[in-house]
């Protein structure tokens, strides 16, 4: 479903599904009236109703059997997103909207209902800050149905890059804040100093990845052992790590390549725990970049599964970054993968150590995720979610532990015989 632009009342920016073209009537309803839902007519049902804060957005989704018509509006003073719902009821799902909100939700306060008109449901989300609202449908897709998708985006973004500079400032010994360098050049001379590296927990939010027979979720899983390797990455000198997430919700596949970059990462690793048909699948396996088609059907199987994350999480098309998907596209990768080999040969030979390997060569794929072409990147499967015996090391803390510190070991590995050219 497309979007387009129309100026409201105050400057207000309102966003009309297509296909909807009558008049529209902003008025607000006091928030009494809107915490009292009334006797309302039979309506389309919403199937549930999810809630998933980050720092970097809010996305609250709303399911249903069949499509929404939606109009959603941005109002100030106070800030707050107003969705307007043709035909919907209120249900149990929206009216235990709001005990989903969290306190700690970065940018979502809380969350009312109630009649615009006896037709039209209104949704009205009180805001913390300035937000960019942006709302778009997905079409139904692996156990999901018709999903309406708001995303409460701060106004101003965080910069990966300046979040490096400011935890390095943070740490014993560092210069005070006052000794902040400009951005810029300044900024690339301080990261040119240390080696970068960018984690990728695969998954997060609506997208849960593999599943494993005691309902273990690969997003879980790929999460905590990301957040053991940035330990582990940042206590050693000369090296600092950065996530791509660093909470349950979900990020396209796109936006983990362009946080990389943004952070000017010397090496991206992308943390997963696969699953296959056959749960006698075992071991630990790594994977780059493939210019020329995948090295096995497996691996093939699974970069179609893995770049299908989009599709199960959710991504506004309307407003991808044209730049950054021709660049995903359309560049050469010859050094960017010969880099990558060698980097995945290293890690490869680490999780040996703690692990059988399902492959003992480095595997390539057409993996979404790995397309920077300027920043070597690995895809690591640390064991399969599917296999009972691996899912159960996957569970365990010190098992988690023991796959961060192999990856990491050869990542150092890597960089101690290809140490990365000066930047700046």
């Amino acid at each position: 479903m497309r979007i387009r632009d129309q100026k409201g009342a105050r400057g207000a920016v309102v966003h009309v599904s297509i296909g909807r073209r009558r008049a529209l009537a902003w008025a607000l309803l006091p928030a009494a009236q809107l915490l009292v839902p009334g006797a309302w007519a039979q309506a389309a049902r919403i199937a549930s109703a999810r809630v998933w804060p980050a720092q970097e957005y809010t996305r609250v989704i709303l399911e249903s059997p069949a499509p929404l018509a939606w109009e959603v509006l941005t109002l100030s003073d106070p800030d707050r997103v107003v969705l307007d719902l043709d035909g919907a009821d209120v249900g149990p799902e929206i009216a235990g909207l709001a005990q989903r909100v969290q306190a700690s939700d970065p940018h979502l306060a809380g969350i009312r209902y109630g009649r615009k008109t006896p037709t039209v449901l209104r949704v009205v989300f009180d805001l913390k800050g300035g937000v960019v609202a942006q709302a778009f449908a997905l079409k139904p897709v692996a156990e999901f149905g018709h999903r309406l998708v708001v995303d409460l985006i701060p106004s101003t973004p965080p910069d990966p890059l300046m979040a490096l500079l400011d935890a390095d400032r943070a740490k014993p010994g560092a210069p005070p804040s006052d000794a902040r360098p400009a951005e810029g050049a300044a900024a690339k001379r301080d990261v040119a100093r240390r080696v970068t590296i960018a984690i990728d927990p695969g998954h997060g939010g609506e997208d849960p990845g593999a599943i494993g027979p005691k309902g273990t979720y690969e997003k879980h899983v790929a999460l905590a052992i990301s957040r053991r390797l940035k330990q582990v990455l940042d206590a050693g000198s000369g090296v600092r790590a950065v996530l791509t997430r660093d909470d349950d919700y979900f990020v396209p596949l796109a936006t983990r390549v362009h946080k990389a970059r943004r952070a000017q990462a010397d090496l991206l690793v992308s943390i997963h725990a696969d699953a296959f048909r056959e749960p006698r699948a075992r071991g630990s396996s790594v994977f780059a970049l493939s210019e020329n088609g995948a090295t096995s059907a497996a691996a093939r199987w699974l970069a179609q599964k893995e770049n299908a994350a989009d599709l199960i999480g959710g991504v506004n098309l309307d407003v991808r970054d044209p730049v950054l998907a021709r660049t995903l596209l359309d560049l050469s990768q010859t050094a960017q993968i010969n880099d990558s080999l060698k980097a995945g040969r290293h890690v490869l030979a680490g999780l040996a150590e703690v692990n059988a390997l399902h492959k003992r060569d480095v595997e390539q794929a057409g993996f979404a995720v790995l397309k920077a072409p300027d920043v070597p990147s690995i895809l690591v499967e640390t064991a399969f979610i599917s296999n009972p015996d691996e899912e159960r090391k996957l569970r365990d803390p010190r098992q988690q532990a023991r796959y961060a510190e192999s990856i990491a070991d050869g990542v150092l590995r890597y960089f101690s015989r290809n140490p990365p050219l000066a930047r700046g």
